[in-house]
Order: structure tokens, then sequence, then C-alpha cells
């Protein structure tokens, strides 16, 4: 099957170019770029909109096994391709958690579901208690992408230690979730005027520095392969800065709601506003969209955390924390864009491009022999986000009535359209 785009605003994030374009499609992968379209191609004419890599979203919560009625592969999956998400990095937090290849074998037949691509993460130690390592080899041997215990914190770090030891080994990634557990505990907010104002359980920002340093010492002790799944203060960047600049193999990512949100969104006591890390303040939201724009932080994700109403109708700081996210992930990243925050190739290049190579993936890219995974979208198309149209089950959006740029008019996968007029 042979399909070709014309017309197209191409928006590619390696060459970190936007400009009118053709692409050529056959057989599920790109096989040209500005081409002559060939005989007997479907023609699809994009009329100047912007046809980019499928997005990469690295840290997405599915409730399969143990909590299906919150999110299950197949709705996740829907979610994905109307919001233009490809590939979906999926977390290990379930009920049991994903620590054993057996637990990981249930849900890569269960992934079968979905219309896009989904590969998984492990957990890092057993049931995610920071007391015993997992079977690192045969989770790898069966798929497994990178290693995390999520949220959680592994306290013990003598046992940190020996995790990234076997892992450096394997050649594995880990992924930590930078906070110092002990002043974190609890807390719903950034501590400061506001959140004191409100009477709200906070933590101060250097919880995240400490847990930061804390890792990328370990990192230079044994030599892993490291990435820092949230990168929300300003104080944090030249830890970063520093490791990168000594060598250490350390990536970081951010959430699109710490780049699009403040602390001032909570007001109300609005618990769709409940994210862990809690919301920061507005210099350390402009910081962070700088140090995306320098490459400083390699990646943007939605962190999708569906959550049931039952879970979010409480007190704000007893309330389940995360939002869904793989629907609203582009237009939440045109705010940054008609903001003149970051272009779209930038915006690419850490919401796809950026994923893709540090977890070894060949998607994320326009070249010619990468997977046919794309997304067409009109980054100037206006709505009014209603949450009870999203895909997922849960509803949980920050989002929720508010008015948003960007709607997204097709997305394929290995060349077969998964939404869109014809899906």
């Amino acid at each position: 099957m042979i399909t070709h785009f014309q017309n197209a605003r191409l928006i590619d994030p390696e060459a970190q170019t936007d400009e009118i374009g053709t692409l050529t499609l056959r057989d599920g992968l790109i096989e040209a770029v500005n081409a002559e379209a060939p005989q007997g191609a479907e023609l699809i004419d994009c009329q100047g909109k912007c046809l980019a890599p499928g997005l990469i979203d690295w840290g997405v919560k599915i409730g399969e096994p143990g909590e299906r009625h919150k999110e299950s592969f197949r709705s996740a999956g829907l979610a994905a391709a109307a919001g233009g998400v490809t590939t979906m990095i999926v977390r290990p937090d379930t009920l049991p958690p994903i620590d054993t290849p057996e637990s990981l074998e249930f849900v890569t037949r269960r992934a079968a579901d979905a219309p896009v691509n989904i590969r998984h993460m492990a957990a890092l130690t057993r049931a995610r208690e920071g007391r015993e390592m997992v079977e690192m080899s045969f989770l790898q041997d069966a798929g497994a992408i990178a290693f995390t215990d999520g949220v959680r914190v592994v306290a013990d770090t003598r046992l940190l230690s020996r995790c990234m030891t076997y892992a450096r080994g394997l050649g594995a990634l880990i992924v930590g979730h930078p906070q110092e557990p002990g002043l974190s505990k609890g807390t719903a907010a950034t501590s400061g005027k506001f959140a004191s104002l409100y009477g709200l359980p906070a933590v101060s920002p250097m919880a995240e520095v400490m847990g930061l340093d804390r890792d990328l010492a370990l990192v230079a002790m044994t030599g892993a392969r490291y990435h820092a799944d949230q990168i929300t203060v300003a104080a944090s960047l030249p830890a970063l800065r520093r490791a990168r600049q000594a060598g250490l193999d350390v990536t970081a990512g951010v959430s699109i709601h710490h780049l699009t949100l403040n602390e001032y969104d909570v007001a109300g006591y609005r618990t769709f506003f409940r994210f862990t890390p809690p919301l920061r303040s507005e210099d350390d939201r402009i910081a962070m969209i700088e140090a995306v724009a320098e490459g400083l932080i390699d990646t943007v994700s939605s962190f999708h955390t569906p959550q049931d109403e039952e879970s979010k109708r409480l007190p704000f700081a007893e309330a389940a924390p995360g939002a869904v996210g793989l629907q609203t992930l582009l237009p939440a990243a045109m705010r940054l864009y008609q903001q003149g925050g970051l272009s779209l190739p930038q915006l690419w290049r850490a919401m796809a491009l950026n994923p893709a190579k540090r977890l070894g993936l060949a998607a994320g890219r326009l070249g010619a022999g990468a997977p046919a995974d794309l997304v067409l979208f009109d980054p100037d198309a206006p709505f009014v986000l209603d949450r009870f149209t999203l895909r997922s089950k849960s509803k949980n959006t920050p989002f929720d009535g508010a008015r948003m740029e960007g709607r997204v008019l097709g997305t394929w996968v290995a060349g077969q359209r998964v939404y869109g007029e014809t899906a």
C-alpha cells in the first residue's frame, strides 16, 4: 500500500525544520520526503496543515491489571489515536505491579487490543516496595524497555546502587522519580505563601533537588543509564547540567502540565489540578520551558494518570493525584507554541524524537526508512474542551472547559490510519 501526502507542512524534529513538502509511505514505512507521487498511490491533500511524527508518550498509566474501570488498553489506545500519540510507554504501577516476566507477558498480550504501539516498563523492585531487586535480566528478555518504581522512591540507597550496577551490566535504563521521600510524604502543594494561605500540606522544591542529587551521585558511582521522569523546579537544573558536562548517561523529562499550569491553578481546591510532584511557581514553569528549548530537559510527556470520580471528589490533600493526558498532550503543547516559548520542531524533538532515541525506538522521525507513525493536525484550530468527549474511561483533566488550540485531523500507525475521516 502506497500513500502520498502532498501540500503538507512537514515538522521535522531531526532537521529542526518546518516547511511545506510531501511525504510518501509504502508498506508501513516512510519511503521518501519531497518526492513525486508514485503511480497508484492514495493521495492525501493536507491543505497546508502540519504533518509530524506521531507522539511518543512516556509514562502512561493503564488500569490493567487491577483498575480496568479507570482505563483499559483499548480505551487508552483510542484516546492516544485521537490525540496523535502513536506509541505509549506504559508504567508498571498496576495492581499488582508488573514485576515478573509472567505479569509482563500478560499486559503485552492485553496491549494487542490497542490501535497504537505499546511498550512496557517494568518495576525496579518487587511489588514496588523498595526492598528487593526484580529479575531484571528476565524482564528485559520478556520485553521490558526500562525499569522504574514510578512515583515510589527507592529510599534504600544501597539497594538502588545495586540496581544501577546490575542495570549497567545489562545496558538497561533506570527511570527515577527525583524526590526526597521523607520531605514529600503526605504533601499536596509546593511550599510558599499560596499553599499557606490555602492550608495545604506542602513540600519544598528542595525535596526534588535532594532526590536528584542523590540519584546523580549514584549514577556517577555506578555508570548506569538514568532518566529523571519529571524535573519541575529551576533549582534542579544546575545539577542536571553538571551531570551532562561530566559525561554521565543522564536524561530528564517534564510533564506537559508543569509546562502549562502553575501553583495558582489549584485555587478553589480543584482536585483535577492535584499532581505528583505538585504544580510549581510561575518562575519554575518558565524555567522548564527554557530548559526544553535549550535541550537540557529532553522529553515532554502527559504522564497520563486516569482516576475515577470517587478518587477525585475528595478534599484536595486526600484526592488521588494525576490527570488523563493522552488526548490533551498535543493541544496543551500548542499553548507553548502559540505563546512563542517553543517552536513546533522543538516540541516534536521533546515529544517524539528524544523519547525514541533514549528508548532505542526507530520512530519519532520523518526520514526515509522510519516507521510510518504520523499525526496530521491543525495547530490553530480553536475549541473548548469538554472532558466527557475524551475517549479515556476516566475524565479527570485540568483542561475541562478550557479554550484550546490544536486539533488532530488524522493519525497513522505503520501507515494505517487509526484516527480520522476513514479510520
